[in-house]
C-alpha cells in the first residue's frame, strides 16, 4: 500500500506542475479545445490522486484485497486517462485518443471497488 500512497502523493505534485504548466506555457500553443483536453486530464487527475490517499487511509483502518485492487485500477487509469489526454494535447496524435476510455474504466472500477471494499468491512460491525 506504501506504493499507492507514493503514487498518489506523486500524482498530486504532477498535477498541479501540469496544470500550472498548462495555464501558462500552453495558454498561445494549443487551440481553446485542446486547453479544455488538457483542463480535464489535471482535474481528473488531482481527483484521483486524492482518491488514492483515500484508499490508503481507509486501508489503515481495514486492510482489504478490494482496497488494494481500487488503489492499482485508479493507478492505471490516472496513466491511461490523463497520461493519453497528455499525450493527445502535446502530440496531437489523434491515436492517444481511443486509449482514454480504457482509462476512465479503470478510474470507474476502482471506484467500485472501493464501494465493495467499504460495503464488505461494514459486515464485519
Amino acid at each position: 500500500m506504501n506504493m499507492i500512497l507514493r503514487f498518489g502523493l506523486l500524482s498530486g505534485l504532477l498535477s498541479v506542475i501540469l496544470g500550472a504548466f498548462g495555464a501558462h506555457a500552453l495558454r498561445s500553443v494549443l487551440d481553446e479545445r485542446l486547453q479544455g483536453v488538457f483542463e480535464t486530464a489535471v482535474r481528473y487527475q488531482m481527483y484521483h490522486s486524492l482518491l488514492l490517499l483515500g484508499i490508503y487511509l481507509l486501508y489503515r483502518h481495514h486492510a482489504s484485497v478490494w482496497l488494494r485492487r481500487a488503489g492499482y485500477s485508479v493507478i492505471v487509469g490516472i496513466v491511461l486517462f490523463s497520461g493519453s489526454l497528455y499525450a493527445l494535447c502535446l502530440t496531437q496524435q489523434s491515436w492517444f485518443g481511443p486509449v482514454t476510455p480504457f482509462g476512465g474504466l479503470c478510474l470507474m472500477a476502482g471506484w467500485l471497488m472501493a464501494l465493495c471494499a467499504v460495503w464488505k468491512g461494514q459486515d464485519h460491525e
